[in-house]
């Protein structure tokens, strides 16, 4: 009996051919396996029960890396008799389907040889097997084989070659193989390009580890190449390093992100529950936000009022050694200045980087895409991602319906991804960042030319937000109207809160009318207007906007955004006009500006009207005396949901009226309610308390007139607001209890991190749609 076997999924570069290999070898059967663009093919042959039983185990225990998506099997006609079974080079040519693994931490057992004296690869960096290492960062092409890799210029010394060759090692066909003879090495390096250390054997390696100990004891700052890109780190224990860190990347007030030997020790810094540990330890190794424990030896600049930390483990072997030689946390944030993309190239590390780094611990590997770190928090006993990147780019996102056309979505401005799509599949891609200069729209346009390349995507749909300014925008509508199959363009504008909307739909694998609550700081509405509070009515090719918040100006337009101060403005003028309450948030402002901004609304002088619930928390906390400006996005929500103390049940008021055939929420209640407070010196955490159960309540008001309207009981919870875990949990129990379907994030980010993600889907079908119609 002779049978093919075609597997799509994660199948390439996860020590997938050996396992086969093994497996056929096992049950006495003969063939052979081979990479292909579209996954791995098999030809078995040999007697029927062996065939089938090799079948089963083959789907049942496949490589614990691996993700079999499909796996089709049918009996051929074989004229050929196969002496034994073998793995076959990859054929050239053909369509790329290919699933792409991302990048895997480093495996136990490649741990355990680099930490052997007696081991070869003792103390080397780059030590990995087909279970772990770099995968998605540095392939070039696929099928995933060196050659298609930026390993290509390191050829394999006999030793690695033998491994590479022997069925029964654990390195065989393991494309990133190498060892201290013939892989990658360190270099250590200063600010001016002068060479400090250089690696290679097992005690230079070790000398270059003490140095970089030394270093961080005595407070530097080391850029420390890695898997993606470049980390800045520094020793978390000093506040004196960290404050310099900030003030040398220009980050005022953003948490860094930190990086703890081991589980032991971040249980002496943060909570961290079964489900946190598990994910701090998964494959993918992502950023975890935990609860910080008081009063540690941290530095206090790392997350400052801030009640958790970004927690994460080591994940690649030159982490780990580090971590052999000194033995404190490190800030592990990304190299970069802020707002700019992260640093991944030797070639720019120090023009990037040489005013904010001491020192430089780069590496002779190529990285070929650059790829930030994942970041994720644990609700409702499920992960639900901030950041989707290293570890889980590039894996597709499949979806129940057939994209007719390829298509491309060009993501939001703000935490920008983007994504391809064909057949069931969308590509969603790594973490991009704000699209607010010409370095970050460059490493668009690259990351676009990878994908395009790798899984053999030439669109024929461009998907943009309807924002005339974004830059994303004008990447699409620059981009060429004839693909390079000679075949048309369509350009589609998707408006903001729809692709919300579908994004949160398509991961719960919804494809029928649902309600949507979609809470934002800002999107383009269809209006002219900038939304960002809404109920919507949504389906994959169209949606109904229902309701929205009441409407205010936003002074000064973007200026708002860092200056929460004028929002109060907006709410108090909205509510009381020009006569201004008497509390101490309106006494400590400049009087002259207070005229300036009350001129420039009344005017309608670059005052844009507003509808958006992030500035609607934003211009609360200013009010309630929390800040007045923020020195990242979304600083004063985040600080004000942490003022929550969780001892007060009441909620201000939040009603809802008919205006216009729209449900509004009416926020005037409250800000009478407000002031009150503030005027009786009520204390920010009861404030905060307050607004948060009373916005709870009146959003739950708000979806049942909807649901009374439309007779749909099944809602989608999105938009960065929903980063807030008081107010949707408590969201959430309340639905639930009036017998809603509540469905929320755990694939993609709430945020605008997951929009490409609906934009694809909704592009895509809003065409079908007009071919049918």
């Amino acid at each position: 009996m002779t049978k093919k076997i075609q597997i799509t999924g994660i199948v390439q570069g996860v020590g997938f051919r050996p396992f086969v290999y093994n497996l056929a070898n096992s049950h006495k059967l003969n063939g052979f396996v081979l990479n292909d663009s579209s996954g791995v093919t098999i030809v078995i042959q040999g007697q029927t029960d062996d065939i089938h039983s090799f079948e089963n185990k083959l789907k049942k225990t496949p490589p614990p890396r691996s993700k079999i998506v499909s796996c089709i099997s049918k009996e051929i006609e074989s004229k050929e008799s196969f002496g034994n079974f073998s793995i076959r080079l990859s054929p050239s040519g053909g369509k790329k389907s290919a699933a792409v693994s991302p990048d895997l931490d480093v495996c136990p057992e490649c741990l355990n040889e680099m930490l052997d004296p007696d081991n070869r690869r003792y103390l080397y960096p780059f030590i990995n097997c087909t279970n772990c290492g770099p995968r998605y960062t540095i392939i070039q092409d696929i099928p995933y084989d060196r050659p298609k890799t930026t390993m290509s210029e390191f050829k394999m010394c006999a030793q690695c070659q033998s491994e590479y060759d022997d069925p029964s090692n654990r390195r065989f066909h393991a494309q990133p193989n190498a060892c201290p003879e013939c892989g990658p090495q360190l270099t250590l390096l200063d600010s001016n390009q002068e060479l400090i250390q250089i690696g290679g054997s097992a005690s230079e390696n070790q000398l270059l580890y003490q140095k970089v100990a030394e270093l961080f004891n005595s407070g530097k700052i080391i850029a420390v190449k890695g898997l993606g890109g470049f980390h800045l780190a520094c020793d978390a224990t000093s506040e004196a390093a960290v404050s310099l860190l900030r003030k040398r990347k220009y980050r005022e007030d953003k948490p860094f992100a930190v990086m703890f030997p081991n589980i032991d020790v971040i249980k002496k810094y943060c909570g961290g529950n079964n489900l946190e540990i598990s994910l701090l330890q998964s494959v993918a190794h992502p950023i975890v936000l935990l609860k910080k424990v008081k009063k540690t030896d941290l530095a206090a600049s790392i997350a400052p009022n801030n009640h958790f930390l970004g927690a994460m483990l080591p994940y690649t072997p030159l982490h780990h050694l580090i971590f052999q030689y000194f033995d404190r946390p490190l800030v592990m944030t990304s190299g970069n200045v802020s707002d700019e993309p992260i640093v991944y190239k030797n070639k720019d590390v120090f023009r990037r980087l040489g005013k904010i780094a001491d020192y430089f611990l780069i590496n002779d590997r190529e990285i070929h895409i650059r790829c930030d770190d994942s970041v994720y928090r644990i609700w409702n006993n499920k992960p639900y991602p901030i950041r989707r990147s290293r570890g889980y780019a590039p894996d597709k996102i499949m979806v129940d319906r057939k994209f007719d056309s390829h298509v491309l979505a060009c993501g939001p401005e703000q935490k920008n991804t983007f994504a391809l799509a064909k057949d069931n599949a969308v590509y969603l891609s790594h973490h991009i960042g704000d699209m607010e200069n010409i370095e970050v729209l460059k490493s668009l346009e690259e990351g676009v030319a990878h994908y395009k390349h790798i899984f053999d995507i030439e669109p024929e749909i461009i998907a943009y937000d309807l924002h005339p300014d974004y830059l994303s925008t004008k990447y699409a509508e620059d981009y060429p109207d004839i693909n390079s199959n000679n075949q048309n363009i369509h350009k589609v504008g998707v408006q903001h809160h729809h692709a919300h909307a579908v994004s949160c739909m398509v991961e719960n694998g919804i494809n029928q009318p649902v309600l949507a609550i979609v809470l934002d700081g800002t999107g383009y509405g269809t209006d002219g207007t900038i939304w960002g509070g809404e109920l919507l009515l949504a389906e994959f090719d169209r949606f109904e906007r229902l309701g929205h918040f009441q409407t205010t100006r936003l002074p000064g337009g973007t200026a708002a955004i860092k200056n929460p101060w004028q929002m109060g403005i907006s709410y108090l003028q909205s509510v009381f006009d020009d006569r201004l309450v008497d509390i101490p948030f309106i006494k400590n402002l400049d009087s002259e500006k207070i005229k300036l901004v009350l001129t420039i609304m009344s005017a309608g002088l670059n005052s844009p009207i507003t509808s958006s619930c992030g500035r609607l928390f934003d211009g609360v906390a200013a009010v309630a005396g929390l800040r007045n400006q923020v020195n990242y996005e979304g600083q004063a929500a985040v600080e004000f949901e942490q003022c929550i103390r969780d001892e007060y049940e009441e909620g201000y008021k939040f009603p809802i009226i008919n205006e216009h055939s729209k449900i509004v929420l009416k926020w005037d209640k409250m800000v009478h309610q407000l002031v009150k407070d503030v005027e009786k010196q009520i204390s920010i955490s009861i404030i905060s308390q307050k607004f948060h159960n009373g916005l709870s309540d009146g959003l739950m008001i708000w979806v049942s007139e909807a649901q009374k309207q439309t007779g749909i009981k099944e809602i989608v919870l999105s938009g960065g607001v929903f980063m807030n875990y008081y107010l949707l949990t408590r969201l959430k129990n309340a639905l639930e209890k009036k017998g809603f379907i509540v469905y929320t994030h755990s694939v993609v980010p709430c945020n605008d991190g997951g929009i490409s993600l609906g934009q694809a889907v909704i592009a895509g079908a809003q065409l079908k749609k007009m071919e049918t119609e």
